[in-house]
């Protein structure tokens, strides 16, 4: 079994177990979207600006890794014509689930990111990534399938982790790691994550990350930071992530 295999089987159990990032949307939160108030997530806990998307109707939006019926739903409702991609099947699940209540139509491909991508260049006018190249060993490739599949003046909107929380103790207290952590290369690391049932993650550099980007040829136009949500380094205003906007010319 591949490390992305182990993934998708962990974030699976994750979901069976309450996993807040695998609770579709309610049929509420919906309702209020059609009336157009409405918020999405790309990290813990800043919304999105809806200045980095535009008008949403009509638009051609790629969910990469962003399955488990919580923004993708948001998008249909106003009017965007959506596909998701993800490698967990409950994440997938979640969003037949509320499409099938709301009554809107979405495009579900079970894929691995971190593979060449199964769409047509220049399909996309948004593709949007929340936090999720955490469990992707090499993220470049990622960014380079992202500009192929967008449009020219296509947006790239994502959640990006800065490695801070994999150095950490688990009550985020003490420095306990080195970086980069890569559990495929530290025999130490991938027990540590067995023990405490993670997956296999890895931390990114920004030179990797925004880097990745700019290498890929896209143009960063905005970026926010954001912290984990709760724990010690939340209540220090410690950022753990960040978001991107970024432009295919």
């Amino acid at each position: 079994m591949n490390y992305q295999d182990i993934n998708a089987e962990t974030i699976d159990r994750w979901i069976a177990e309450g996993w807040e990032w695998g609770v579709p949307v309610s049929h509420d939160v919906c309702e209020e979207a059609r009336r157009g108030n409405w918020n999405v997530l790309l990290t813990p806990t800043k919304p999105v600006p809806h200045s980095w998307f535009g008008e949403l109707r009509g638009k051609k939006i790629l969910g990469l890794a962003s399955g488990g019926g919580q923004q993708i739903p948001i998008f249909s409702l106003l009017g965007a014509e959506c596909t998701v991609l993800d490698y967990s099947q409950k994440q997938l699940e979640s969003e037949r689930l509320v499409a099938k209540r709301e009554g809107y139509c979405v495009k579900i491909i079970r894929a691995d990111m971190a593979k060449p991508l199964p769409f047509s260049d220049c399909e996309f006018d948004i593709v949007f990534h929340p936090v999720s190249n955490c469990y992707v060993e090499d993220v470049k490739p990622i960014f380079r399938e992202c500009f192929r599949v967008l449009k020219s003046g296509g947006a790239l909107l994502s959640g990006l982790d800065n490695g801070i929380n994999y150095i950490v103790s688990e009550d985020e207290t003490k420095i306990v790691n080195t970086l980069p952590f890569n559990p495929l290369k530290n025999p130490g690391q991938m027990k540590a994550l067995a023990d405490d049932d993670s997956g296999v993650q890895f931390s990114h550099t920004a030179e990797e990350q925004i880097g990745g980007q700019l290498e890929a040829g896209f143009i960063l136009t905005d970026i926010y930071e954001d912290t984990n949500g709760i724990g010690f380094l939340h209540e220090h205003n410690i950022p753990c992530f960040y978001a991107t906007r970024a432009i295919k010319p």
